[in-house]
């Protein structure tokens, strides 16, 4: 396939649509809490299990559909693709409202229905969010690759940033119901910018089998890419858990310090508003930072910051406290440079005619630790406490800066791809 000029108007939609997918699926972790204990009555005792399953299961989704997904993109394009994500995941955010209702009606109760259409939304996402990074990723080249990468990040943090500090104070006002139709209008908004501004640009893969061989050899025989990959096992999973076990944490402490659940809700939107704040006006600088030094510092710097936030994060007792606004920032400063270090660093290592199969691995890796973490630090957070997730994720993150560490001893010198690098049009 030739490859056709890419326009501003290119970009803008890349840069919308982030914003646009980010917000869709962080509204759906963000006001999950509050659905399942006002709507559904989910008690406190089985809060964080609860919580962490319905999260688990639409990784699970993820898991099996997103790495297929990338290989057929790398055969069909990305663009097709997400238009159908986006539409399926309206279908799912319509009906999740009313699970009640249809869980009376089907006979498999509220919670069932829950599952189902958060696995239905999770379906849509899965085709949505990957395709978009890895066509942002078919828009760069070596050179100009972290700076508009980190525009394309910003974008998705300050999706985020619109949900915990303006969407997320709706439900005090208005109820949960209406806050939760909100994503499907924006995701029928998103099929159609996807199909009337994107365009496909990557060469068409060949043949109609997946390259397994080709991707064995690359990450295998590839040491940085390994790095990229236990850097999505180990750190993807940082802002879910920034919005699911923050957000249950001040839901149900409310009770002893005398707050409505309503309250609680939006004080923990507002914290992590800030979060998402933070990352949106660091990002730039990480772009920044990336192309002065190099793809593998900022790993380590990233994932140096974001432990040490979590970490400290674990030895807060009251999360009313205002101190909790301290470890808050670091995380989120580090979380910066973690959403885009590893993920311009595997694009760097990929021939661009396998990037979709390659990124889809990528993601998988990182729903595996998404799986992993939310799941050890649901039963954490009723076990031990609230603390303990973030306890979990600050020492793995160290652990990802220490072998980051481990690529700049002496002797290390990280260099551009040269013939593999197929660069694309800005």
């Amino acid at each position: 396939m030739a490859e056709r000029p890419i326009e501003d108007r290119h970009w803008n939609a890349i840069y919308l649509l982030s914003a646009i997918c980010t917000i869709f699926m962080t509204l759906a972790v963000a006001v999950q809490p509050l659905f399942l204990r006002n709507i559904l009555g989910v008690s406190f005792e089985v809060a964080g299990a609860v919580n962490a399953n319905v999260q688990v299961v639409t990784e699970i989704l993820g898991l099996v559909l997103i790495g297929y997904l990338g290989y057929l993109s790398d055969r069909f394009g990305r663009v097709p693709i997400m238009v159908v994500g986006f539409l399926v995941a309206a279908g799912g955010a319509l009906l999740a409202p009313f699970s009640v209702q249809l869980g009376a009606f089907l006979g498999i109760g509220g919670l069932g229905v829950y599952y189902l259409m958060r696995m239905v939304m999770s379906l849509g996402t899965g085709a949505t969010w990957p395709q978009l990074s890895t066509l942002a990723a078919d828009f760069t080249n070596y050179a100009n690759r972290p700076r508009l990468m980190a525009n394309t990040a910003f974008m998705m943090a300050f999706g985020a940033t619109i949900v915990y500090a303006v969407l997320m104070q709706i439900p005090q006002h208005t109820g949960i119901v209406a806050v939760m139709i909100f994503p499907a209008a924006i995701a029928l908004a998103g099929a159609w910018l996807a199909r009337k501004y994107l365009i496909d640009t990557a060469p068409r893969l060949p043949g109609n089998k997946v390259p397994w061989r080709r991707l064995g050899d690359l990450i295998l025989k590839e040491p940085r890419m390994r790095l990229t990959f236990a850097s999505a096992f180990l750190a993807r999973s940082d802002m879910v858990f920034v919005g699911m076990f923050l957000m249950l944490w001040y839901i149900y402490f409310a009770d002893l310090v005398g707050v409505s659940q309503g309250e609680a809700a939006a004080h923990a939107g507002r914290l992590i508003g800030l979060a998402g704040f933070i990352v949106l006006i660091t990002l730039p600088l990480w772009g920044a930072f990336i192309e002065r030094f190099n793809r593998v510092t900022a790993i380590a710097a990233g994932m140096a910051l974001s432990g040490l936030g979590f970490a400290s994060l674990g030895f807060v007792v009251n999360p009313f406290d205002w101190l909790i606004v301290l470890p808050t920032v670091l995380l989120a400063a580090g979380q910066a440079g973690c959403l885009i270090a590893p993920q311009v660093l595997t694009i760097d290592l990929t021939p661009k005619e396998i990037r979709g199969s390659v990124l889809g691995v990528f993601n998988v890796t990182g729903c595996l630790g998404i799986i992993f973490f939310v799941q050890v630090g649901g039963f954490l957070f009723d076990a031990v406490g609230p603390h303990a997730p973030f306890l979990l994720i600050g020492i793995s993150n160290l652990l990802i800066m220490a072998y980051a560490l481990w690529f700049l001893r002496p002797g290390f010198r990280e260099q551009p791809l040269g013939g593999r690098e197929n660069a694309g049009s800005t």
